[in-house]
């Protein structure tokens, strides 16, 4: 009754509501920005049983926006860091931690004890996986995502409303679009993302009206905007999906990416370094022999690229370049290379030779 005061004096909450968050089980796949806040507030919440899925570990770059990691938790597999923290928030509740990563080979199992799937992740892939395996096993999900100072929510395959597919039924090709470690995120963003997942998850246990089902709703930090946009239901074939398989789009490329470290690019001769991020990112490089084409631009400005040099394409961590690679390959630049680590590779390089 103490720990649960305050919901239980709430007329729409009450015992009754309290007994139904103390039932239910909610599955969290991700504990990094959008989980941690998620994971927070469901457990200081008494939600039953929380299962977290997470196979990464602390790194001192999360600790900008992951509220439930500190210094003492580097190195730790992240779901059993947020495990450490959430029994000392509230040791009334059952816990379950899978330090693994979710597959087409494990995520039904993992579904099927659960009442309510969260997203919390940051990669196309998995929330198409996510999805499809929500479908087959009738589970709603609560959906977020971020993106620099933007961010949404929705309530997916929730009383036969639509599903994440019905918004997106096209997966971009892998590595096409940044995420947060290439574009940066304002640190409090996902803990307001997540802090209105949680506020999802609890309206649907509670069984309470205005679920985002249907609803795509879309927050911006930098102006306090916020905009809800409607989600109609698809009647094509990913609303019958019966078994999980790989359904994200491949690389397009028949030609295998070539990638190369920063010390054996230096190696190379007639060496041509290619800055494919956008004009805006972070940290400026001033390189000998280093041009910038943006990735937006790239197709449009592939007649700059001198088919004589060696080639070496960077971004901030050698991922999109290896579509900026694609794109040069499909027009026959075959002398170019994705640099491993990039933008962060070089600079680590220039630290230590300095």
């Amino acid at each position: 009754m103490s720990r649960y005061s305050r919901h239980i004096v709430l007329q729409e909450v009450g015992q009754e509501g309290q007994n139904k968050l103390s039932q239910a089980k909610v599955l969290v796949i991700g504990a990094g920005g959008l989980g941690c806040p998620v994971l927070q507030y469901l457990a200081a919440a008494g939600v039953g049983t929380i299962g977290v899925v997470d196979f990464d570990v602390v790194d001192i770059s999360n600790l900008q926006r992951q509220i439930l990691f500190g210094t003492s938790s580097l190195g730790i597999n992240k779901a059993l860091a947020a495990k450490t923290r959430l029994e000392d928030l509230n040791p009334t509740i059952t816990i379950n931690t899978y330090p693994e990563k979710l597959t087409s080979d494990n995520a039904l199992e993992l579904f099927k004890p659960y009442d309510i799937i969260v997203d919390g992740t940051d990669n196309f892939a998995t929330r198409y996986l996510i999805n499809d395996a929500a479908v087959i096993t009738n589970k709603p999900i609560v959906y977020g995502a971020i993106y620099k100072f933007e961010g949404q929510i929705s309530v997916f395959n929730y009383q036969n409303g639509p599903s994440y597919r019905c918004l997106f039924p096209n997966p971009p090709e892998e590595g096409a679009i940044a995420n947060c470690s290439e574009i940066g995120v304002l640190g409090v963003l996902p803990g307001i993302i997540g802090t209105m997942q949680a506020n999802e998850v609890i309206k649907i246990i509670l069984g309470f009206d205005g679920v985002l089902s249907g609803k795509l709703l879309c927050y911006n930090a930098r102006t306090t905007e916020v905009s809800t946009l409607k989600i109609s239901k698809s009647k094509n074939e990913f609303e019958n999906i019966t078994a999980l398989k790989n359904t994200y789009t491949q690389r397009s490329c028949k030609t295998q990416v070539k990638e190369i470290s920063i010390e054996n690019a230096l190696k190379k001769d007639r060496i041509q370094f290619i800055d494919v991020r956008e004009y805006h990112e972070q940290p400026q490089l001033d390189l000998p022999n280093c041009m910038h084409i943006p990735l937006s631009r790239l197709e449009q400005d592939q007649n700059k690229v001198n088919l004589k040099n060696t080639n070496i394409l960077f971004c901030q961590y050698g991922i999109r370049s290896k579509t900026a690679v694609e794109i040069l390959q499909r027009h026959e630049i075959t002398n170019c290379y994705s640099l491993k680590g990039g933008a962060v590779a070089i600079l680590d390089h220039l630290k230590i030779n300095i």
